[in-house]
């Protein structure tokens, strides 16, 4: 899907400290918003990853492009900027960047 990319989020806190995934290919860093909701702001560089979830979430693609198969899904979709994929509580998706590097926010829902 198609949507307005974020170009900045006012009055949040930042975690100074990076989550790093696999090796480094993947980093993000945790932002929380004064009504106390969470999203993360990352660079995915090219691989292929595999990532679980515990809650609902929206993986907004901000800049570069990626592949993505959710749970269950036998085929990989393209996400380019300026598109998203929702991703549901206790499953997974993997995630490739062939090229580049892909950078994203996702919300926690």
């Amino acid at each position: 899907m198609s949507y307005g990319s974020p170009q900045k989020f006012d009055n949040v806190s930042v975690a100074c400290k990076a989550n790093i995934y696999f090796d480094g290919k993947v980093v993000s860093h945790g932002l929380t918003f004064a009504d106390g909701s969470r999203k993360t702001l990352g660079l995915i560089h090219p691989g292929e990853f595999k990532f679980n979830t515990e809650a609902p979430e929206r993986m907004e693609i901000i800049a570069g492009t990626c592949r993505v198969r959710l749970a269950g899904d036998r085929d990989w979709r393209s996400f380019a900027a300026g598109t998203f994929f929702d991703v549901s509580g206790k499953s997974s998706f993997e995630i490739a960047v062939d090229q580049g590097i892909a950078e994203y926010v996702c919300s926690f829902l």
